[in-house]
């Protein structure tokens, strides 16, 4: 008996390197099988049990990956909308009025049936569709900007390149909008009838305060800055389940969501220099200067080009009065900058900087 078993092991340590991963694979396969015929045991033996598991995994699927509302459906049906260099509004019944002003007022009646457009420009719309709720888009386009007044009183300043979704009233439990770009939300106070801003990638609803969301497709991070009140951010985690995570946001609280990592990142900021863009104003502190050139660029509508990599990467503190031309904005930063630096503006308008 021991000598078979002796001839045994000398005979698999005599086994080539495929031979003995064949074996290990037969062997796998089997204890594979093995568990399967177990399983389908338990399966016919416990059909109600596993009844409900499978009953509870659903209602949890469910709740991590909810369906996408009537207003998200209908942004998605308006991506490719151009607004042909002029602030858009586009009506329920798909009226589009252009606006040629580069910093346009917008005011809605309480029901929505009324839209002034400046001082004078007064629009009407049926704001009630078969009890459906009736969506408006507002477009402004880069080098433009636009306030508005929503159908509860809320107000807000939507900067360049920006679009925002919204009802033309207010139904059900919830406000809810959607943006696109950056704008400044000052929410009208209603307790039993929440303010959620919707984006692509995260959520943030409020009762009332004031807040900036800025969120460009071509940014790879989402900023959420609180001024007032309080704030409920929920986005999609990292997880193999994309769950959703919340989190609740006091004043002076920088949010940033990172699109790829789908990561938060907090942080405590002065938030004037978030905000001062709608009084016509830009605070930069220890900003690089192709960040400050990213959004020159798209409050100018301009295309910039920046030829020297260490210029670029160069950091910049102070006040520009963006109420000005783009030369006179392009002056100011060239003095306080510690490296001197050449523009010229070209014909077809793109600025290039070396």
């Amino acid at each position: 008996m021991k000598d078979n078993s002796d001839q045994k092991n000398m005979n698999f340590s005599q086994l080539s390197k495929d031979e003995k991963s064949y074996l290990k694979q037969k062997i796998q396969g089997s204890v594979y099988r093995y568990i399967l015929r177990k399983r389908s045991l338990k399966f016919v033996s416990g059909a109600a049990a596993a009844a409900v598991v499978i009953f509870f995994s659903v209602s949890i699927f469910n709740r991590v990956m909810p369906n996408s509302s009537d207003l998200e459906n209908f942004a998605k049906a308006q991506k490719d909308q151009s607004s042909n260099g002029h602030v858009n509004l586009i009506l329920s019944d798909k009226k589009n009025i252009e606006i040629a002003e580069d910093n346009s007022t917008i005011a809605y009646s309480n029901s929505g049936q009324n839209v002034k457009i400046g001082t004078s420009k007064l629009v009407s719309q049926e704001t009630l569709e078969q009890k459906d709720i009736v969506y408006n888009t507002l477009i402004v386009p880069y080098g433009k900007r636009s306030e508005i007044v929503l159908a509860d009183g809320s107000k807000v300043w939507l900067n360049s390149g920006s679009k925002l979704i919204f009802p033309a009233v207010f139904l059900g439990e919830k406000r809810e909008v959607y943006l696109e770009g950056e704008a400044i939300f000052e929410v009208t106070h209603n307790k039993e009838q929440a303010f959620v801003v919707k984006t692509d990638k995260q959520n943030i609803e409020v009762l009332g305060t004031i807040f900036n969301v800025s969120n460009y497709p071509e940014d790879n991070n989402i900023y959420t800055v609180l001024k007032s009140g309080s704030i409920q951010l929920s986005y999609k985690n990292n997880s193999i389940l994309h769950t959703t995570e919340h989190i609740q946001i006091s004043p002076n609280t920088l949010v940033t969501y990172n699109k790829k990592d789908q990561a938060i990142a907090t942080d405590t900021v002065v938030v004037d220099k978030y905000f001062s863009w709608r009084d016509g104003i830009f605070i930069f502190k220890n900003d690089s200067l192709k960040s400050i050139m990213k959004k020159i660029a798209r409050y100018y509508n301009v295309e910039i080009v920046i030829n020297d990599q260490n210029l670029a990467n160069q950091t910049f503190s102070g006040y520009l009065d963006v109420k000005e031309s783009i030369e006179n904005v392009m002056e100011t930063i060239k003095e306080t900058e510690t490296s001197r630096f050449e523009y010229h503006l070209s014909k077809n308008n793109q600025l290039i900087i070396n």
